[in-house]
């Protein structure tokens, strides 16, 4: 859940010129907002500041008054799902520093300044939810997390095709022209509209798949009814948001949900927004090996942690309980090397 919030406090020493305390003072200010039961604040992102009045101020620190506004978006979660998410992550070994919204890590991945000064609407689709975060004048506007994920895609095509939830998985990834290494979407050289209607999926090797598969079918019959299903409540929150013509950098869509064929033009159509798939950037090194949407929010985490510069901002990994095979006593040195290849 997210709301916008307000906080005002009165400038400690009006003689002198706002200190980095007194926007701290606000920012708490601005927290102090009654919550659901077994609910608690994870991020509080100002959105701008009042100086005496005058608004639209990023950074007020230097700046001469006597009373200080903050406009803060406020996102919360589940006490018993970071507790949970928290113990998991004890249990092999890593040590939790903060927990953080993916749909916040994802955009600081893949959106850029110009896009967020013009107002940009970020879809994050994960495998059970998708993560919304829209942008307005280069504020955190809105955030919401939608119940439905690529793995409904999935569930659907494992359903309406009767196969099992496995083959289904890999049908979809290789329906993509950015999936797997069998694309099986388009047919060479059809001679017929029959022909032109087939995906062939003996490529792709599967024992318990049919041969061949009507692409309307699988296409318009299945896919495509979901992911309107997923833009349609995408658009409600839109709406719920009054965010309506505030976007014009258009619709942003990554997760490793964002590869499923059409998913663009699903998007576009319905919200009626110019639409891009990103993929997250910022990060050095092996960056083949996580040049993919699916890749967007843990770079986002580790992006926000060298940005935040934590203590604790690296993992430390127990090595007894979660094995990396890597010989010797500095492997968990090497692990977290290894991470920091990453960051530029």
């Amino acid at each position: 859940d997210s709301q916008n919030s307000k906080g005002l406090v009165a400038v400690q020493n009006p003689d002198s010129e706002i200190t980095a305390d007194d926007v701290d003072r606000v920012v708490t200010a601005a927290k102090a907002v009654p919550l659901e039961t077994a609910r608690e604040i994870l991020h509080v992102v100002p959105r701008y500041y009042l100086v005496d009045n005058q608004e639209g101020i990023r950074d007020p620190v230097g700046m001469s008054g006597v009373r200080l506004e903050a406009e803060a978006h406020l996102i919360t979660g589940s006490i018993v799902n970071t507790k949970n998410l928290t113990k998991v992550m004890s249990e092999i070994g890593v040590d939790t520093n903060m927990v953080t919204f993916a749909g916040l890590a994802s955009a600081t991945a893949t959106l850029t300044d110009t896009e967020k000064e013009l107002g940009v609407v970020l879809v994050d689709i994960g495998g059970g939810t998708t993560s919304l975060c829209v942008y307005v004048d280069g504020a955190l506007s809105h955030s919401a997390v939608i119940p439905v994920g690529a793995k409904n895609i999935t569930n659907d095509l494992a359903i309406g095709l009767r196969l099992s939830l496995d083959t289904a998985e890999i049908i979809k990834r290789n329906l993509t022209p950015e999936g797997g290494s069998n694309k099986v979407l388009d047919p060479k050289n059809p001679q017929s509209k029959k022909q032109a209607d087939e995906i062939d999926l003996h490529k792709l090797g599967l024992k318990d798949a049919p041969r061949k598969i009507s692409r309307k079918a699988v296409i318009e019959g299945i896919i495509r009814p979901r992911l309107n299903e997923l833009f349609e409540l995408i658009k409600a929150e839109l709406i719920k948001a009054g965010v309506g013509g505030k976007t014009p950098a258009g619709l942003v869509l990554t997760g490793g949900g964002s590869l499923t064929y059409q998913i663009d033009d699903a998007g576009r159509k319905i919200l009626g927004l110019q639409s891009r798939i990103a993929y997250p950037v910022g990060l050095t090194g092996l960056v083949d090996e996580i040049k993919s949407p699916e890749f967007s929010t843990v770079t986002g985490l580790l992006l926000l942690a060298k940005r935040d510069n934590h203590p604790k901002s690296t993992p430390t990994f127990h090595l007894p309980k979660l094995s990396f095979n890597l010989p010797g006593k500095n492997s968990g040195k090497k692990i977290l090397d290894f991470i920091k290849s990453f960051l530029p």
